[in-house]
């Protein structure tokens, strides 16, 4: 199989900036007992005109954009996501038709909870070796507003909304390589769909046990798996879950903390769009440039994991 790059990238922000001092008015705590546990100072809820489907459709347009391809050689799309508005037309259909994609490619949704994004670079690139195709979208969406319970004080200041789409190429030199696995375990759940309301819950203390070791496994093991050392790598984006969890995580592994970026403080946990997002942000302040080696490391609902070796391979 062919490996894939990064060529293409693009977000989309939520309209309405929700602070520490905003959630406090309405449940039991505090800007200072949220920053200090998470990092998180303010995250972005969808306003009245927005949705999940927007802000997919908006941030795959960008992405489209920066890459200076065309719609109709986008031959796979795919978007990582547990909060779509429908269980089916999937958020991926919405963006292929708002992008005026060709209609003899496949498209589908990823549920890797926070894992997403990278699940589904995975998935893009097995689906462009099959069909040969040579350019696939792959995008990780989230309108978590929707899922939260206003009363669960220790989980609903935690997440935010938002979008990041990237444009891959098939190459035959990019370095390449994955690690991907599953717990199968319930310390985040979210009801499917029916008469009940479905809320996100989470057992925050077992979350971060287990994000603390499988962040170092999966960067250890694509290592292994590709002989590139922390000293060829350029960056590395985790899910931007918690700043006490990379913090613990550059601690452990006795890392360079200028290759771990954060930015949940403006955004919280935004699940399957949190690396795409925070991968945009650094291309466009100068941290990732063509050429770049970046490490992706998510962890999410399902005790799933997954870690990606890739490389930015600029845009036009």
């Amino acid at each position: 199989m062919k490996n894939i790059e990064i060529v293409g990238y693009g977000m989309a922000k939520a309209g309405k900036v929700v602070t520490n001092d905003d959630l406090a008015k309405i449940v039991d705590t505090s800007h200072e007992w949220i920053s200090t546990r998470t990092g998180i100072v303010e995250r972005r809820f969808c306003d009245e005109n927005e949705s999940a489907n927007t802000l997919a459709v908006k941030a795959a347009s960008e992405a489209l954009k920066s890459s200076g391809i065309a719609a109709d050689q986008i031959a796979v799309c795919i978007c990582a996501t547990v909060s779509s508005e429908y269980v089916t037309p999937s958020m991926a259909c919405v963006v292929q038709r708002n992008l005026g994609l060709r209609e003899d490619i496949p498209v589908l949704d990823v549920n890797a909870a926070c894992s997403g994004f990278i699940y589904g670079l995975e998935v893009a690139r097995g689906l462009l070796n099959g069909n040969g195709g040579e350019y696939g979208l792959v995008v990780g969406c989230e309108q978590l507003s929707r899922l939260l319970d206003m009363t669960d004080r220790s989980t609903c200041v935690l997440f935010g909304d938002g979008a990041g789409a990237v444009i891959v190429r098939l190459s035959e030199d990019a370095p390449y390589e994955k690690v991907l696995g599953a717990r199968g375990g319930y310390e985040i759940t979210v009801e499917g769909a029916g008469p009940v309301v479905s809320h996100v819950h989470m057992e925050g203390q077992e979350v971060f046990k287990f994000a603390t070791a499988t962040i170092p496994k999966c960067i250890e093991e694509l290592q292994g798996k590709s002989g590139v050392s922390l000293d060829d790598v350029d960056q590395i984006i985790c899910h931007q879950a918690n700043a006490r969890i990379i913090d613990h995580c550059i601690r452990k592994m006795k890392a360079d903390s200028s290759k771990f970026y954060k930015n949940m403080d403006k955004y919280g946990n935004t699940s399957a769009a949190s690396i795409p997002m925070a991968l945009c942000e650094m291309v466009s302040e100068g941290k990732v440039i063509p050429g770049n080696k970046l490490i992706l490391v998510g962890f999410g609902g399902g005790l799933t994991w997954a870690g990606v070796l890739i490389r930015f391979g600029g845009t036009k």
